[in-house]
């Protein structure tokens, strides 16, 4: 059955980027074993991710070789092509999501990572997120891009798992109660 689930760190304020679209505030706690805080074993749950053209475009900003081994599909109305250094790693897909998603999984792909702070918000909105396992950063920001947004009507969620990360962070797993 196809799921379709979201991998995120917020600050305690409920914001993914600061006022300035900034990130930098991710690396606040002292990681110096480098743990991937179950990054790695979330990717192993998923076949591909699909990310907001914002989202992708940060992730080309940063001066690292290409950070995925997985199809990454940019959901984007305003990007006419990929950029040719991420030919055949990225494909440009847009559309309604019930369309998109249809898309995906017919090429094979059937968990997918819902990334991005937009992309996240629409498929929350279509009651299309069935786990969220949000890393909450000790940090207030006061403002910024939220990882929340408004809601046509309530969904219910369980909090299926809770993990003290660092010694100051916290993650938690929630599953769509269906």
């Amino acid at each position: 059955m196809p799921t379709n689930k979201v991998f995120i760190a917020t600050s305690i304020d409920g914001y993914i980027a600061d006022k300035n679209g900034g990130i930098d505030w991710l690396h606040s706690v002292p990681n110096p074993e480098g743990d991937d805080m179950g990054y790695n074993s979330f990717m192993d749950e998923v076949d591909a991710l699909l990310m907001g053209r914002k989202t992708f475009e940060t992730v080309c900003s940063f001066d690292i070789d290409w950070p995925y081994s997985k199809p990454v599909f940019v959901l984007s109305n305003s990007l006419k092509d990929i950029p040719e250094k991420y030919e055949g790693k990225a494909f440009l897909i847009n559309g309604d999501l019930t369309g998109v998603l249809t898309t995906i999984h017919s090429i094979g792909h059937e968990s997918l990572y819902i990334d991005g702070g937009s992309t996240t918000q629409s498929f929350l909105k279509e009651g299309l997120i069935d786990t969220m396992i949000i890393t909450q950063i000790p940090i207030l920001l006061g403002g910024g891009t939220p990882l929340f947004g408004e809601l046509e009507e309530p969904q219910k969620f369980t909090c299926v798992e809770t993990k003290h990360l660092l010694g100051q962070v916290s993650q938690s797993r929630f599953e769509k109660m269906h």
